[in-house]
């Protein structure tokens, strides 16, 4: 496996359009945990360092194609000034004349961060005119969301194609870890998986079952291979249409020698809210009026 790093591309005076995952939560307009945030810092400071211009690229939360004020990315200004060190300018738009124009009056040393690029419905069908349009913005694609690699849109697909391209310091992290321990693993070898749906992760789960012993599966994907097995998940997060698919990597696993391991308890509650009562029980005894919110201590 191999690929460009930021020191492998010519950064001086180059507007360098960044993906980024700042996909953070948020409650009442502040920021709860600003680890995204902080995790794309070395990226940006050695590209400011290297004498470029970072433009972020960002998506956040599902506004499905519609400019939704919710889903704006504009109240990340502060966190971000926070966390890089340095003044953020933002464009209410990722193409056309408004972000063009903010990079001309962009200051040296300073940061662009564009508006949400799933405002458009081109964005989640990996549009090439729409990608081309974000290009027009950029001399350098770098991009630094792993988080966000599994899917093929514009800002992380298609975009790629268009400009000289690289991977961040998140990124490059993330590659290497996952040449090591799948390029030549010692084995016993075990992968972890987590996340919401098991229907953007679908060539991961099947690439993984064929490359490690046991593959452990969390956050609300569990929940499907859950139901999958014909465990009662109550109101829980889950892709009851991705049921029959689930099977289907069991089965692959079985056969492959790979041993699954999913939830044996877990922790419920009625609502999704900070501090909610709660209560531990085996995993297929979810209540009818629960949703499964986390794995149990035993698991």
């Amino acid at each position: 496996m191999s690929w460009k790093t930021l020191e492998d591309i010519h950064l001086t005076n180059k507007r360098v359009l960044v993906r980024v995952d700042i996909n953070v939560p948020m409650q009442e307009g502040a920021v709860t945990d600003a680890t995204r945030i902080i995790r794309i810092v070395p990226t940006v400071q050695t590209i400011l360092a290297a004498g470029g211009i970072p433009v972020l690229l960002a998506h956040f939360g599902r506004p499905k194609g519609q400019r939704q004020p919710e889903f704006s990315l504009q109240p990340l200004i502060a966190p971000l000034e926070q966390a890089l060190g340095t003044s953020v300018m933002f464009a209410a738009d990722c193409i056309g004349a408004g972000p063009a124009a903010a990079l001309q009056a962009l200051p040296k040393g300073d940061v662009l961060l564009l508006e949400n690029t799933r405002y458009h419905a081109a964005e989640e069908t990996n549009d090439p005119a729409f990608a081309a349009q974000m290009a027009a913005l950029g001399d350098v694609y770098c991009n630094d969301a792993f988080s966000a690699a599994h899917r093929a849109h514009a800002s992380t697909e298609a975009l790629a194609r268009l400009l000289p391209s690289c991977a961040g310091r998140l990124m490059a992290a993330e590659l290497e870890a996952l040449e090591t321990a799948l390029g030549a693993p010692k084995h016993p070898v075990v992968a972890v998986v987590g996340g919401a749906k098991v229907s953007t992760k679908l060539a991961l789960l099947g690439n993984l079952v064929t490359k490690v012993d046991h593959l452990v599966i969390g956050g609300g994907m569990a929940n499907t291979f859950l139901a999958a097995q014909g465990y009662p998940v109550g109101t829980s997060l889950a892709e009851h249409d991705m049921k029959a698919t689930a099977k289907d990597i069991l089965a692959r696993a079985a056969a492959g020698g790979c041993e699954i391991i999913l939830p044996s308890d877990v922790v419920v509650a009625r609502e999704f809210t900070a501090n909610a009562p709660h209560q531990t029980v085996a995993a297929n005894a979810c209540p009818a009026d629960g949703m499964i919110l986390d794995a149990g201590a035993q698991t």
